[in-house]
Protein backbone atom coordinates (compact mmCIF):
# COMPACT_ATOMS: atom_id res chain seq x y z
CA UNK A 1 0.00 0.00 0.00
CA UNK A 2 1.38 3.06 -1.47
CA UNK A 3 -0.48 5.77 0.67
CA UNK A 4 0.14 9.72 -0.74
CA UNK A 5 0.07 11.78 2.14
CA UNK A 6 0.00 15.11 0.31
CA UNK A 7 -3.59 14.60 -1.09
CA UNK A 8 -4.86 14.68 2.79
CA UNK A 9 -4.89 16.93 5.48
CA UNK A 10 -5.60 15.89 9.50
CA UNK A 11 -9.73 16.37 10.40
CA UNK A 12 -8.23 19.04 12.84
CA UNK A 13 -6.95 21.01 10.27
CA UNK A 14 -10.07 20.71 7.90
CA UNK A 15 -11.88 23.29 6.35
CA UNK A 16 -14.33 24.60 3.95
CA UNK A 17 -14.44 28.19 1.76
CA UNK A 18 -16.99 29.27 4.41
CA UNK A 19 -17.19 28.53 8.21
CA UNK A 20 -20.82 26.92 7.13
CA UNK A 21 -19.16 24.53 5.04
CA UNK A 22 -16.73 23.47 7.87
CA UNK A 23 -19.83 22.68 9.63
CA UNK A 24 -21.25 20.65 7.34
CA UNK A 25 -17.83 18.76 6.58
CA UNK A 26 -17.27 18.41 10.38
CA UNK A 27 -20.60 16.87 10.64
CA UNK A 28 -20.00 14.53 7.83
CA UNK A 29 -16.73 13.54 9.94
CA UNK A 30 -18.85 12.44 12.58
CA UNK A 31 -21.07 10.08 9.81
CA UNK A 32 -17.60 8.83 8.52
CA UNK A 33 -16.39 7.53 12.01
CA UNK A 34 -20.11 5.96 13.11
CA UNK A 35 -20.16 4.74 9.70
CA UNK A 36 -16.18 3.10 10.01
CA UNK A 37 -17.31 2.19 13.88
CA UNK A 38 -20.45 -0.12 12.41
CA UNK A 39 -17.33 -3.13 11.74
CA UNK A 40 -15.98 -4.96 14.00
CA UNK A 41 -12.51 -5.87 12.29
CA UNK A 42 -11.34 -2.64 14.53
CA UNK A 43 -10.45 -1.93 17.68
CA UNK A 44 -10.91 1.68 16.99
CA UNK A 45 -9.62 5.09 15.06
CA UNK A 46 -5.90 5.88 15.64
CA UNK A 47 -5.71 8.78 13.22
CA UNK A 48 -8.40 10.66 10.67
CA UNK A 49 -7.57 12.42 7.50
CA UNK A 50 -9.54 15.21 5.25
CA UNK A 51 -9.04 14.02 1.58
CA UNK A 52 -11.49 16.01 -0.06
CA UNK A 53 -15.11 16.97 -0.42
CA UNK A 54 -18.11 19.94 -0.57
CA UNK A 55 -20.56 20.43 2.36
CA UNK A 56 -23.83 19.46 1.57
CA UNK A 57 -22.52 16.81 -1.29
CA UNK A 58 -19.44 14.80 0.14
CA UNK A 59 -16.69 14.40 1.71
CA UNK A 60 -14.15 11.81 1.50
CA UNK A 61 -12.03 10.47 4.53
CA UNK A 62 -8.75 8.23 5.29
CA UNK A 63 -8.74 6.63 8.61
CA UNK A 64 -5.69 4.78 10.40
CA UNK A 65 -7.34 2.11 12.30
CA UNK A 66 -6.42 -0.40 14.57
CA UNK A 67 -7.30 -3.66 13.11
CA UNK A 68 -8.18 -7.11 15.21
CA UNK A 69 -7.60 -9.56 12.19
CA UNK A 70 -5.08 -10.49 10.00
CA UNK A 71 -6.62 -9.47 6.37
CA UNK A 72 -7.84 -5.95 7.43
CA UNK A 73 -5.41 -3.14 6.69
CA UNK A 74 -4.82 0.01 8.70
CA UNK A 75 -6.15 2.26 6.09
CA UNK A 76 -9.58 2.82 4.93
CA UNK A 77 -11.57 5.56 3.11
CA UNK A 78 -14.62 6.46 3.89
CA UNK A 79 -17.22 8.21 1.67
CA UNK A 80 -20.04 10.07 3.00
CA UNK A 81 -22.40 12.50 2.08
CA UNK A 82 -25.85 12.78 -0.27
CA UNK A 83 -24.87 9.64 -1.12
CA UNK A 84 -24.84 6.03 0.15
CA UNK A 85 -21.87 5.89 3.01
CA UNK A 86 -19.32 3.27 1.96
CA UNK A 87 -15.53 2.35 2.83
CA UNK A 88 -13.02 1.55 0.11
CA UNK A 89 -9.74 -0.58 0.58
CA UNK A 90 -6.38 0.96 0.49
CA UNK A 91 -5.26 -1.52 -2.19
CA UNK A 92 -5.52 0.42 -5.19
CA UNK A 93 -6.35 3.71 -3.79
CA UNK A 94 -3.25 5.66 -2.58
CA UNK A 95 -5.18 9.02 -2.63
CA UNK A 96 -8.96 10.62 -2.63
CA UNK A 97 -9.13 10.54 -6.28
CA UNK A 98 -8.93 6.97 -6.38
CA UNK A 99 -10.78 6.49 -3.63
CA UNK A 100 -13.58 8.10 -5.16
CA UNK A 101 -13.12 6.36 -8.95
CA UNK A 102 -13.41 3.69 -7.14
CA UNK A 103 -16.36 4.12 -4.84
CA UNK A 104 -18.19 5.32 -8.58
CA UNK A 105 -16.97 2.10 -10.31
CA UNK A 106 -18.48 -0.17 -7.41
CA UNK A 107 -21.84 2.65 -6.84
CA UNK A 108 -22.25 2.11 -10.97
CA UNK A 109 -22.27 -1.89 -10.39
CA UNK A 110 -25.12 -1.25 -8.08
CA UNK A 111 -27.03 1.02 -10.32
CA UNK A 112 -26.53 -0.97 -13.32
CA UNK A 113 -27.71 -4.17 -11.45
CA UNK A 114 -31.02 -1.87 -9.60
CA UNK A 115 -31.69 -0.96 -13.03
CA UNK A 116 -32.29 -4.34 -14.16
CA UNK A 117 -33.97 -5.77 -11.24
CA UNK A 118 -30.73 -8.29 -10.83
CA UNK A 119 -29.55 -9.18 -7.51
CA UNK A 120 -27.49 -7.13 -5.51
CA UNK A 121 -26.43 -9.36 -2.86
CA UNK A 122 -22.74 -9.30 -3.88
CA UNK A 123 -22.21 -5.79 -4.56
CA UNK A 124 -21.34 -2.71 -2.34
CA UNK A 125 -24.08 -2.61 0.37
CA UNK A 126 -26.28 0.28 -0.29
CA UNK A 127 -29.14 1.32 2.16
CA UNK A 128 -31.70 1.66 -0.05
CA UNK A 129 -33.63 -0.75 -1.75
CA UNK A 130 -32.21 -1.91 -4.93
CA UNK A 131 -35.26 -0.66 -7.45
CA UNK A 132 -34.96 1.07 -11.43
CA UNK A 133 -36.33 4.48 -9.50
CA UNK A 134 -33.32 4.18 -6.57
CA UNK A 135 -30.62 3.14 -9.58
CA UNK A 136 -31.58 6.26 -11.73
CA UNK A 137 -31.21 8.78 -8.52
CA UNK A 138 -27.92 7.00 -7.67
CA UNK A 139 -26.68 7.47 -11.03
CA UNK A 140 -27.76 11.02 -11.42
CA UNK A 141 -25.10 11.93 -8.43
CA UNK A 142 -22.11 9.66 -9.64
CA UNK A 143 -22.35 11.45 -12.80
CA UNK A 144 -22.45 14.59 -10.90
CA UNK A 145 -19.35 13.13 -9.08
CA UNK A 146 -17.49 12.30 -12.19
CA UNK A 147 -18.17 14.81 -14.58
CA UNK A 148 -17.87 17.76 -11.82
CA UNK A 149 -15.40 16.55 -9.23
CA UNK A 150 -13.45 13.68 -10.56
CA UNK A 151 -12.69 15.14 -13.62
CA UNK A 152 -10.55 18.52 -11.79
CA UNK A 153 -8.49 15.43 -10.30
CA UNK A 154 -7.29 13.12 -13.46
CA UNK A 155 -3.78 13.53 -12.85
CA UNK A 156 -4.11 11.86 -9.49
CA UNK A 157 -5.69 8.95 -10.97
CA UNK A 158 -2.43 8.44 -13.34
CA UNK A 159 -0.71 7.60 -9.57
Amino acid sequence: MNLDFSKVVPTAEMGGGTDEETEELKAYLNEAESEINFYSWHDGIVHSYFGMGIGGIFAIFLFEILPNRKNVDNFVWVIVGDLPSAYITCETAPNPACALDCYICAMEEWVEAAKIGKSVENLIPVNVPATPENGLLLETRLKFLDEKILVNHKSDLDE
